[in-house]
């Protein structure tokens, strides 16, 4: 089975054409971990669950626990290319062969035990068996959609990560933080180290409950066991200010860490990633990382397609294209500032252009609201089996929206539309799906990493 194959069955099982429910499909994954072999026998490590950040706290604890010297296998979610950018190496993808060669493992047990299983749990399978076939042992794994129905949750990693709760994939997970904290900490179980990041009130509420159920936890949260304070150090990088973060855990005081990715939201992921991988070494899973190797790799993390900002040319046009992951409207909230700071930098007459899509079941006008209303949009499609139309967002949008508004029917025609509005040297604003994120780096012309 080669690379282009396994792109295209796992393209037909994201529409489950066979129709079976997702709880069979979701009980699937520990019978094929066990038909397997366990391959998730030798791992440990962290699960890192929640709404938002999630991502840019697993670049950041890969890039920690390399500096121990310790060998890391990662498995983001979702991926923004290319289905093997899932499975890491201390951070760097695998290859096309090696993904085709873990993923007909996997596929040879689906097919000879005759067990539908969902997308991600082929995707968590695939992972577990090459790190068998790599000899990695420590991984540091991204939950996709809820915490304890997560394909990565079986893998059985003993720390628990919670990075944030907020209102999304709400058809899934429920319609309150109350719901989809119960579905996210779920994911603890019994004698796990917990690492909580910063929760509303209801949602800290409900972790504190389903937590109380638990026996021989440890747990440590935000503005309690953990706490940091950053600042501004140096001149003004090509990413906003140069901040250094000092953070305390109860295992450890860290000074001077390096925060590379853009945001003050970013100071706060660093923080429960330093947690959670002091919680590894106080597993005695890895050995306390040196603070120089720290901050030398910290400082060389990158995540991309968050507030990513590519200098680019589409045609006769070249401008900037910031490319911000952000799929819902706390995620949106968050990043505004900087997307702002953008707007605001680029000395241009004309507004920054914004090009959108998402799913079909997210809140499109809550998406769109922490951004000025004036700014023209270009409204399009992903080929995700779920997108949403072009028609269908544009009858969502807010009726105070004033600015122009015009639809593309995929994602280079899409930027291209965006590039005659912005005008030459503008800034085009790529956001709502990670899907439409990784459909445009491709357009772009840039490589997965």
């Amino acid at each position: 089975m080669d690379y282009r194959m396994c792109v295209d069955m796992l393209a037909k099982l994201h529409e489950n054409p066979d129709g079976v429910s997702r709880p069979v499909r979701q009980a699937n994954v520990s019978r094929l971990l066990e038909m397997l072999g366990r391959p998730e026998r030798a791992l440990r490590g962290m699960l890192v669950v929640g709404t938002n950040g999630k991502g840019s706290t697993c670049a950041y604890a890969v890039s920690a626990v390399a500096a121990t010297g310790a060998r890391v296998g990662s498995m983001p979610s979702p991926h923004l290319q290319e289905p093997r950018e899932r499975i890491r190496i201390d951070g760097v993808p695998v290859t096309r062969d090696e993904y085709a060669a873990a993923y007909s493992e996997v596929w040879q047990a689906i097919e000879r035990h005759d067990l539908p299983v969902l997308a991600q749990g082929v995707y968590a399978l695939t992972a577990a068996v090459h790190f068998r076939r790599a000899g990695v042992e420590l991984t540091v794994a991204e939950a996709g959609i809820g915490g304890r129905r997560a394909a990565a949750a079986e893998l059985g990693l003993d720390v628990k990560v919670v990075t944030g709760i907020g209102l999304d994939h709400t058809r899934l997970l429920g319609t309150s933080l109350t719901q989809i904290a119960e579905a996210k900490v779920a994911v603890a179980r019994d004698g796990d180290h917990v690492v909580l990041g910063r929760l509303d009130p209801e949602a800290a509420t409900t972790a504190a409950r389903v937590l109380k159920e638990r026996a021989g936890l440890s747990v440590w949260r935000m503005d309690h066991e953990i706490r940091y304070t950053a600042r501004v150090a140096g001149d003004t990088g090509p990413h906003g200010p140069v901040t250094l973060v000092d953070i305390t855990t109860p295992r450890a005081v860290h000074r001077d860490l390096p925060c590379p990715l853009p945001g003050a939201h970013q100071h706060h992921n660093l923080a429960v990633a330093v947690a959670a991988v002091d919680a590894l070494v106080e597993r005695g899973h890895i050995h306390e990382p040196d603070g120089d190797r720290l901050r030398a790799r910290l400082a060389a993390t990158r995540w991309p397609g968050r507030l990513e900002l590519v200098e680019t040319r589409l045609g006769d046009w070249t401008g900037r294209v910031l490319l911000e992951g952000a799929t819902n409207p706390q995620g949106v909230a968050t990043v505004a500032p900087e997307i702002l700071r953008h707007a605001r930098g680029g000395g241009h007459a004309r507004p920054p252009v914004l090009l959108f899509a998402s799913m079909d079941d997210k809140d499109v006008s809550g998406m769109l609201a922490p951004l000025p209303a004036d700014w023209p949009l270009v409204l399009t499609r992903t080929g995700a089996s779920r997108a949403a139309e072009p028609a269908t967002l544009r009858a969502r949008l807010a009726p105070g929206r004033r600015g122009p508004c015009v639809t593309a029917e995929d994602a280079g025609s899409a930027l291209h539309r965006a590039a005659e509005l912005a005008g030459p040297d503008g800034l085009i604003v790529v956001f709502g799906s990670l899907r439409l994120v990784g459909e445009s780096r491709t357009a772009l012309g840039l490589q997965p990493a």
